[in-house]
């Protein structure tokens, strides 16, 4: 049984004031006490209330809008998501509605919190990592709610794209298949890419069971980024490393690992293997292809709305779907 919505009603009695305190704060109208504030805010955020800014006349049109919450658009992964979105829109009234969260979950709540308010038909959000607040007003929204690009947990109504874990473990068999033995890591921080972090244990499990582990790694304290993958790479090799293949966290920081051992002579794959993750374009475009698991990210965004807009109403049961991912096997591994 799906939890009830809550109301303005709801609010004002765990509040402990009127309804109308409740709405002036809401709009941000008025002269407020800041404690009476924060005990109406505070109300909100326990019970994942929703304010209604589709009434009045806005309201008829509200339905044709679908919400899409993305950490990035500067990424090149996510761009090729949305281009997906579009194309299941198309030839559908529907319209897009966008916000950005830079990979920030507080900023995540106040989008997720601001679309609701627009009675969307449905809202798409980015990964399973989301505050309680936010959580709470998805799961109580009862609109159609889909969590992209990880299926490694359970999905508050419908996720849909790939196993990082397992494209971590599908990484070190196919490195090992082919003969290399001591492999290497090069990450950026993992606190806001949850995703990368389930690759890195799907790696180190298969590297485990086939008898080894890293041989060295080292991460970027910060976002990924070929500069980044560049300098990250030379560190590591500068410590005196030992490795005969470098698993990169995406394929950004595998690009600039391959620049790296352009500028410094270092023959790829002879000398040393690099693998990435995503199978952007730019790897691809490398004077040696790069190795990689090619995440089908453009069908992850049409596949959601698909999947959304031919069922109105949330199913008993979460769904999963799996889009899958595909060993690219290139020419520097």
């Amino acid at each position: 049984m799906q939890p009830e919505t809550p109301t303005l009603t709801h609010v004002a009695r765990l509040a402990n004031v009127s309804e109308n305190t409740v709405s002036r704060v809401i709009r941000n109208k008025g002269s407020i006490a800041q404690e009476t504030r924060k005990r109406v805010l505070d109300a909100i955020d326990t019970l994942g209330y929703v304010p209604n800014r589709a009434a009045g006349s806005l309201a008829s049109s509200a339905s044709l809008i679908i919400g899409v919450i993305l950490p990035s658009l500067s990424n090149i992964v996510f761009p090729e998501v949305l281009r997906g979105i579009h194309a299941g829109l198309a030839d559908t009234p529907y319209q897009p509605m966008i916000g950005v969260t830079d990979y920030d979950l507080g900023k995540e709540q106040q989008l997720v919190s601001s679309l609701l308010a627009w009675q969307p038909t449905a809202l798409i959000t980015t990964g399973f990592e989301h505050t309680d607040a936010a959580r709470r007003m998805l799961e109580n929204s009862r609109i159609r709610i889909a969590e992209l690009m990880d299926i490694d947990d359970r999905p508050i109504d419908l996720a849909v794209g790939l196993s990082h874990r397992r494209a971590g473990r599908a990484t070190a068999e196919h490195l090992v298949q082919r003969g290399y033995s001591r492999i290497g890591y090069v990450g950026h921080d993992w606190t806001a890419d949850r995703r990368a972090r389930a690759r890195y244990d799907g790696l180190c499990e298969a590297l485990s069971e086939a008898g080894l582990s890293l041989s060295v790694e080292k991460r970027h304290d910060g976002p990924s980024s070929t500069i980044a993958g560049r300098d990250t790479l030379a560190g590591l090799l500068a410590d005196g490393a030992v490795a005969d293949a470098v698993v990169f966290s995406n394929d950004d920081m595998a690009v600039g690992g391959f620049m790296h051992c352009l500028g410094a002579g270092i023959p790829v794959p002879e000398r040393l293997a690099l693998f990435g993750f995503n199978g952007l374009e730019i790897g691809q475009a490398l004077p040696k292809p790069l190795s990689t698991v090619r995440s089908n990210r453009f069908n992850i965004g049409k596949t959601a709305v698909k999947a959304l807009l031919a069922q109105a109403e949330r199913p008993g049961e979460a769904q999963i779907i799996d889009t899958g991912f595909a060993i690219i096997d290139g020419a520097t591994a």
